[in-house]
């Protein structure tokens, strides 16, 4: 039987911004066996798809199919945010 630790799926706890404005993961982390099912879990919330969607913004899209490609991303990243918005309601 496995429990998840207090921090599980917390983006600010399992991947803190660090001293250079970038996140970066905490060295306890690697240890830990959820850590993939946690970050992902983090990248679900509310705040993880804030974070998503800079990063959107941050990548240059080149050409048709790059935009049209980061045109959806932010089109399903909006409709993941309305959802999480309305679990919370």
């Amino acid at each position: 039987m496995t429990t998840q630790s207090d921090c599980f799926g917390i983006l600010d706890k399992v991947f803190p911004m660090g001293k250079e404005g970038l996140r970066e993961i905490v060295q306890s982390c690697f240890e830990c066996h959820d850590r993939k099912a946690c970050l992902e879990a983090a990248l679900t919330t509310k705040q993880g798809l804030k974070f998503r969607g800079e990063l959107l913004l941050r990548i240059p899209a080149s050409g048709l199919v790059g935009r049209l490609k980061r045109w959806s991303e932010k089109k399903e990243l909006n409709r993941l945010v309305k959802q999480e918005q309305g679990k919370k309601e």
